[in-house]
């Protein structure tokens, strides 16, 4: 256990005192003595949502049994947190299910998308995307053969590759590693102009500022509920799909949650008209009820004024590591509309340079083979915490803190 050399500043800040988000802070359950800048990799845990996971164990399942699938409209669950989901991604109700994880979307939001440009055999993706959407398009590639490939380009040439032979193009809206934020707009216009489809990975951008899926067009949207959604360790994931393609897909995987009927018990599938077709199989209730709960912090969010803080905090920190640990190479882009809402920098020693940031009460986390990854959420950061990080990394990366074989220990998680 490492004894922390400093206690994170409170020392107020004029900006948290004029701040209209301050308020919400006090929404999440945050230990004391900690700054956390990490809610782009696991969010904390939003208050109400224990006493929620709590009840539904007790009163629900421990008293209903079976009868909680209609006593408490346990079925419904699914679209009832898509709906609250849609309304962060700027999707309309009755276009999100919630449920499974983000790799299995991938596999069902890609598949049905393919089914849908027979005869052109591309699924065009760029090399900052996410492994696992990579490895879910590779393997399905294999699966189908007939000539099915993926293509990865760097993420400056996605749309000058887009041509007749694409069928789909699958991005991460926001890099996981830099931050770097593709043009939704303007790639989905490319991809359509050229009669591809598109996939948006949005799990780095659902809940951390406005997305406009429907005004952009987007055809498919995939995302995960354990991030800024706060949905938990592992939470279930999500997958939105445009109303005018709903009747016409075919999911590759299908079950029984996706039939037009699932309780006439029919063997021939009939998949349902909307959105619930995408569903397969029975919804995992306590961690449903965990998510539903922690979507509740967003009920009277504004996610303009989310952003608008997003930038301020993210610049406040670039300007105030730039300025202390100069050695540091900033590999997030500068233009507040070019990013997300993390900063990442790079340095040789970044792993250990983490672990023993995160040792003296500053939590980050670090994507190989160099790169130092901060989460900035708007809803419970201050700026005086800002300020108290990068005072911390300061310490770490000019006293050498982090020159310690503790710190240099690979663990299973980065």
């Amino acid at each position: 256990m490492i004894e922390r050399l400093m206690t994170p500043s409170t020392t107020p800040d004029i900006r948290d005192s004029d701040d209209p988000l301050a308020p919400y802070r006090e929404r999440f359950d945050l230990p004391e003595g900690v700054i956390y800048l990490d809610g782009n990799s696991l969010g904390p845990l939003p208050r109400g949502v224990s006493d929620r996971v709590a009840a539904t164990v007790a009163d629900q399942w421990g008293t209903s049994l079976i009868r909680g699938w209609n006593d408490h409209a346990w079925m419904d669950l699914p679209t009832t947190v898509g709906d609250k989901i849609a309304r962060l991604i700027g999707a309309p109700a009755g276009s999100v299910v919630a449920g499974d994880s983000t790799s299995i979307n991938v596999f069902k939001a890609l598949s049905a998308a393919l089914r849908l440009r027979p005869g052109r055999t591309t699924i065009l993706s760029d090399t900052g995307n996410f492994p696992t959407d990579l490895y879910v398009a590779q393997e399905l590639a294999a699966l189908l053969g007939s000539g099915y490939q993926l293509e990865t380009v760097t993420p400056d040439a996605v749309e000058s590759r887009i041509d007749a032979d694409v069928a789909v193009v699958m991005l991460t809206e926001v890099d996981y590693r830099t931050g770097r934020r593709h043009d939704m707009k303007a790639l989905t216009r490319a991809a359509h102009a050229a009669g591809a489809l598109i996939i948006w990975d949005l799990a780095h951008s659902a809940g951390a500022f406005p997305v406009h899926l429907q005004d952009c067009g987007a055809d498919f949207a995939v995302g995960c509920g354990y991030k800024y959604l706060n949905g938990g360790p592992g939470a279930l994931a999500f997958l939105f799909v445009a109303p005018e393609h709903q009747a016409h897909l075919r999911p590759a995987i299908a079950g029984w949650m996706g039939h037009d009927a699932p309780f006439a018990f029919d063997p021939d599938y009939r998949p349902a008209p909307d959105i619930r077709r995408m569903q397969v199989g029975t919804p995992p209730i306590l961690a449903m009820a965990a998510l539903d709960a922690a979507l509740d912090v967003f009920a009277d969010v504004d996610m303009e004024a989310v952003r608008r803080k997003s930038v301020a905090l993210c610049n406040l920190f670039i300007d105030e590591v730039e300025r202390r640990c100069p050695q540091l190479e900033l590999v997030t882009p500068r233009e507040a509309d070019r990013r997300g809402s993390q900063v990442s920098f790079r340095t040789p020693e970044g792993y250990a340079m983490m672990q023993a940031l995160i040792a003296h009460g500053v939590i980050g986390d670090f994507r190989a083979p160099d790169i130092m990854r901060f989460g900035f959420t708007p809803l419970y950061l201050r700026y005086h915490d800002v300020i108290a990080a990068a005072e911390m990394l300061e310490r770490v990366v000019n006293e050498r803190l982090w020159d310690q074989e503790q710190f240099r220990h690979r663990r299973k998680v980065t």
